[in-house]
């Protein structure tokens, strides 16, 4: 059973877990809503750098440490990754009560998130529809952006407000409709990804400079008429 959400302040302490392509940006999002960046964790020297650059002077703290300083705790990790670092996390007691714990991958609601709920953390799945390149072009982006929000009822207002301090638009997408909702993101990424690099390359092989600029209105203008268009009926 889900925590009834507690009385809090407007700001909240965040803790970022992953500085791959998403966490930072979402970080700085939180930031500019005016809530305080506890710290993120990174790996990699690549993403030390990232978290850096758009995370300036938050301090890089271990995942435990992190989530036991942290009011609202975003699980920005590959999907893969998600329900062993939960369950880790779990073992080690480090889940509290009443704490927010947002997870921002696209094909889970919040039953991944079931050993955190066990320990009295309030669930929230949050998915920013957007394809990110990780660097602060994204904070501005996120403007334009629908985030798929699930979570038990009594919680889903408190991740439409995240949502919005963010400068998103919530659509809220049923537990059970997390798989439908993850293959109609991935199908869109990938099939945009590999029509437009497929004609880029026929362009540059017969010589044409900066394929990319050229194509860049087309592009645009087809997306848009096809987002005009009615869906076929199922």
């Amino acid at each position: 059973m889900t925590p009834a959400p507690q009385q809090r302040s407007g700001r909240l302490g965040v803790g970022i877990v992953g500085a791959g392509l998403v966490g930072p940006v979402l970080g700085a999002a939180l930031a500019g809503a005016g809530h305080a960046i506890v710290g993120i964790s990174a790996i990699s020297e690549a993403s030390r750098e990232r978290a850096s650059a758009i995370l300036p002077g938050v301090p890089m703290i271990d995942v435990p440490a992190l989530v036991e300083r942290s009011e609202l705790v975003i699980l920005a990790v590959p999907a893969d990754e998600l329900e062993g670092l939960v369950a880790g996390l779990a073992a080690v007691k480090a889940w509290q009560p009443g704490q927010l714990v947002v997870h921002t991958a696209a094909r889970f609601g919040t039953a991944v998130l079931a050993p955190a709920m066990a320990q009295g953390a309030i669930p929230l799945a949050i998915h920013p529809a957007m394809a990110f390149t990780g660097t602060s072009i994204d904070v501005a982006r996120l403007a334009e952006t629908w985030f798929a929000v699930t979570a038990p009822g009594p919680v889903q207002p408190i991740g439409q407000a995240l949502v919005v301090e963010m400068g998103g638009e919530p659509v809220m997408i049923a537990e059970a409709d997390r798989e439908a909702y993850a293959e109609a993101i991935s199908t869109a990424t990938s099939f945009s990804h590999a029509i437009v690099a497929q004609a880029t390359g026929i362009l540059a092989e017969i010589g044409v400079e900066a394929p990319g600029r050229l194509l860049a209105p087309l592009v645009r203008s087809s997306v848009e008429n096809a987002l005009r268009t009615p869906p076929p009926s199922l």
